[in-house]
């Protein structure tokens, strides 16, 4: 049998590749799903590793360097490779780069952030704790404060929203919503400006947020979630006037 081309060794050896790095991101993920592994635990030695999940030992650690690089794990000199606490960061980055891309990214974080406010709203009328309110309250006051200054004020704005999230308990959702940090920073800013010509904008803003606020600390999930849609509704109402009105 003649030789095998040099271009069809190098496809082959990709494809190997991607089923050896599929292996070795296969593995860790079930293993912190079950939770047979957690973060400071540290893995298998490399030799032993590799033959365990049938792989050759570069591929292994052109895997773990890749691990490395998303922070799920940390090679150290003399001790091994060590799970981490993903740096969300990373994910902040890759949404970012993923939506930036596209001409209604301000539209698409926004309806995904009505996903995740919405349940989380309910969460939080439920299991806010007294430091929880005190931190939307803290927020609120930043709102009527600084609600002339679209910069600053659309700040004010997303520490209220975030703190609602945070208040929810969910640790999935916070993960979600802290991911869409710099996207849903500009969104609010966005926003901001576009509206800051409407006269009634700034009452409304302050007004909103406080019933929002109060709802919650009634713990009343259902006004909470209707309270929240309704902001949501008549901010893309004012954003509208403000765009026909240029």
């Amino acid at each position: 049998m003649p030789d095998q081309p040099e271009i069809t060794r190098q496809a082959d050896g990709a494809k190997g590749d991607g089923r050896g790095f599929e292996k070795v991101f296969a593995f860790l993920r079930e293993r912190l799903l079950t939770g047979t592994l957690r973060p400071g635990d540290r893995l298998t030695p490399e030799r032993e590793l590799a033959a365990q999940l049938g792989v050759s030992r570069p591929i292994l650690r052109e895997a773990l360097r890749a691990l490395t690089a998303l922070g799920i794990v940390e090679i150290r000199d003399r001790v091994g490779t060590v799970v981490r606490r993903p740096d969300l960061s990373v994910l902040n980055d890759f949404f970012t780069f993923a939506l930036a891309q596209q001409g209604d990214a301000v539209d698409d974080v926004m309806e995904a952030r009505i996903a995740i406010e919405c349940q989380a709203i309910r969460l939080a009328a439920r299991r806010a704790t007294l430091s929880d309110l005190a931190r939307l309250q803290q927020a609120l006051a930043r709102i009527s404060e600084t609600i002339g200054d679209p910069r600053v004020g659309s700040e004010a704005d997303y520490d209220f929203h975030r703190a609602i999230v945070a208040a929810a308990r969910s640790e999935a959702l916070s993960l979600l919503h802290e991911a869409l940090t710099p996207l849903l920073r500009r969104s609010h800013f966005i926003r901001r400006e576009e509206i800051k010509v409407v006269e009634q904008m700034q009452p409304y803003l302050i007004d909103d947020h406080r019933r929002i606020f109060e709802a919650i600390a009634a713990r009343d999930p259902e006004a909470a979630d209707r309270i929240l849609r309704e902001h949501f509704a008549i901010g893309d109402e004012y954003r509208r006037r403000a765009i026909i009105s240029r």
